[in-house]
């Protein structure tokens, strides 16, 4: 039996569970928005992915480690895109009171429903080593990042990856259970593959509430500027993500409900098109 395509019935069914997942993530997130913040002491909840922790008192080797998993569904009619899974890691291999040595790495799996009811078609991956210095309050640092994007199930033998190096600045702001982080970064693309990007510029900004020892709810924005060579007649790409979440914490872990707005540059690697989509999904933390 020639492997195709799904039924209409069993596609029917996957756009409707990842719309019914948007719909009740995005009520959890609201009902939780609800609850009344409680003042506790302790240690203070993160929510949303930590980026800029805190300076420690002396050197520390491994002094942060944050593993990941998560997954989102996608509320398009495009058959390719209905889940999108993240596994990785955002480690601080070395602390030294005045900057860190950070390594980012991440893989993403998009799924559709193209041939079966969970089709994964592209595997992409991030690595992103920097080093950094704490400056008047600030954090800047120098980043190498490599991406590289891949297709599951279907043929393609040449490569598709770029290589940035750049810079990047940070700032953390603390303000009793509320926590701002912002960071902006630009950097040159010195090599790349099928890619027609010459530079890139993006922002992140995240707000955390503490609730109570175990609830934090986030709202995370982040957007993305590519510049092109002209080898393809287009403008700038520009993507964006707005997210907000609520996490729970438990002793060993942490689980973030999330839902929001994605805009994906090049979202099929060979197509250069953009996609849009609402999502709502899951993140499991460690601690």
């Amino acid at each position: 039996m020639n492997e195709t395509s799904i039924s209409p019935v069993a596609a029917s069914g996957c756009n409707a569970f990842a719309r019914r997942m948007c719909r009740a993530v995005i009520g959890t997130c609201f009902t939780l928005a609800l609850v009344q913040p409680v003042r506790a002491q302790g240690p203070a909840l993160e929510g949303g992915t930590t980026q800029i922790p805190p300076a420690p008192d002396a050197p520390t080797f491994m002094s942060r480690t944050d593993l990941r998993m998560a997954a989102a569904a996608l509320s398009t009619d495009d058959h390719r895109f209905k889940w999108d899974t993240h596994f990785g890691g955002d480690i601080d291999v070395v602390d030294y009171v005045c900057g860190r040595v950070r390594l980012v790495a991440d893989y993403q799996a998009i799924l559709g429903n193209e041939f079966r009811p969970f089709d994964p078609n592209q595997g992409n991956y991030v690595l992103e080593p920097s080093a950094s210095l704490r400056v008047a309050g600030f954090e800047v640092a120098a980043v190498f990042h490599h991406e590289s994007r891949h297709l599951s199930d279907r043929f393609k033998r040449f490569s598709i990856d770029w290589n940035v190096l750049g810079g990047r600045a940070l700032k953390r702001v603390d303000l009793r259970t509320t926590t701002l982080e912002v960071e902006a970064g630009f950097g040159r693309v010195v090599s790349h593959t099928f890619a027609d990007y010459k530079w890139v510029g993006d922002a992140d900004v995240l707000v955390r509430r503490r609730l109570n020892d175990r609830m934090a709810m986030y709202a995370r924005g982040r957007t993305v500027v590519y510049g092109v060579d002209g080898t393809v007649p287009r403008n700038k790409p520009t993507g964006g993500r707005g997210e907000i979440g609520v996490r729970l914490t438990g002793p060993a872990g942490a689980v973030e409900l999330f839902a929001g707005v994605e805009r994906m540059v090049d979202a099929y690697p060979l197509d250069r098109v953009s996609q849009k989509w609402p999502f709502g999904g899951f993140r499991l933390i460690s601690r």
